[in-house]
């Protein structure tokens, strides 16, 4: 029987035998201390590498999402998002819960927005409005399909920001997917924004971790809070090593994992009950189904020839390419669907 294709998330990846090699070379310290050399070294690396002054790392990108809500505002504030944006969506509620702020949704194609969107999102300075106090992007969008920004966008909202003394964050989960398809560099675009998250679990193929990314001021009161919600990893080394290998290895294989879906997203083309498919900008393709019947068949279909894939809707399907998922594996599964 053929090995089951995992296509449900970029964040099912295992270590590498080569990951794991470097990971036992882990050296280890309390990091609540700030006594683990390679989490300060990772710190260091991915500060100096965005254009900041420093960084912190921490157990998941949710985590450093709401650190950096939590820094920016105060309660009852305001945060600018796109209604699709992860922050919003998929983290629990944490906008309200962590930070006591309420979002200001914005819509536009595949998650993006556009400056004159944020700037007629701004409120006056009058206090029957909640106090406009950040804005968030999330690039790639997941629920865009991995949609792109458009970096002259970023570089306008980054310019009004700091206009206006705004808080510009990126929720970069899958930022090294939007530099490697638009061939950006990580410091070209790092001094747009207050605050970055980055994520190592998903397309860059680590077992676990994020880090948070700004000023050294920012990150003093980020590790005040990573404190507070429970994020020290005592001797989280051994993760922080594999990140390092990751930065240093597998940023140029995301084009890869960009090709491996355009062949899928190809293969759905013009096929029984496929409605529409999201032309696919990096490794996300998310395809419509004609009826909700026609979802629960596909998904069917695709489970029981061995694919594992996430319904991201009632009428729509999400497959998420990854460095585990080899270009003969996506060969396979094209042949599944172009059978169907």
């Amino acid at each position: 029987m053929a090995e089951k294709i995992d296509l449900r998330s970029d964040t099912v990846t295992k270590p590498s035998k080569e990951m794991l090699s470097e990971m036992f070379k882990a050296r280890v310290g309390d990091d609540v201390f700030g006594e683990d050399p390679d989490i300060n070294a990772l710190q260091n690396k991915v500060a100096k590498m965005f254009g900041h002054e420093a960084a912190l790392f921490c157990p998941s990108g949710t985590m450093t999402n709401q650190i950096a809500i939590k820094v920016h505002t105060q309660p009852g504030d305001e945060i600018i998002c796109h209604k699709e944006s992860h922050i919003f969506r998929y983290e629990g509620g944490g906008i309200a819960a962590n930070s006591g702020v309420q979002p200001y949704l914005l819509d536009g194609p595949r998650g993006t927005f556009t400056l004159k969107d944020v700037k007629e999102a701004v409120h006056p300075s009058d206090s029957h409005y909640p106090r406009t106090a950040m804005v968030a992007i999330e690039n790639t969008t997941n629920r865009g399909g991995g949609g792109l920004w458009d970096w002259t966008e970023i570089e306008a909202i980054s310019a009004f920001c700091k206009s206006e003394n705004l808080p510009f964050h990126v929720d970069g989960a899958r930022l090294f997917n939007a530099l490697v398809a638009d061939q950006k560099s990580p410091k070209e675009v790092g001094p747009l924004f207050d605050s970055l998250s980055i994520c190592f679990s998903k397309g860059l193929g680590c077992p676990v971790g994020s880090a948070i990314i700004g000023s050294k001021s920012f990150i003093q009161e980020a590790h005040r809070v990573r404190k507070r919600m429970g994020g020290g990893m005592r001797q989280g080394g051994f993760l922080a090593r594999a990140a390092s290998y990751a930065l240093d290895h597998h940023v140029p294989l995301l084009a890869d994992d960009h090709k491996k879906a355009i062949m899928l997203a190809n293969a759905l083309e013009n096929r029984p009950g496929v409605k529409d498919v999201i032309p696919p900008k990096t490794n996300i393709v998310i395809f419509e189904t004609e009826s909700e019947w026609d979802n629960q068949d596909w998904l069917k279909y695709l489970t029981d020839a061995g694919i594992s894939c996430l319904p991201f809707s009632q009428t729509s399907i999400r497959f998420v390419t990854h460095i585990d998922v080899t270009l003969e594996a996506i060969e396979r599964a094209c042949k599944v669907i172009k059978s169907k």
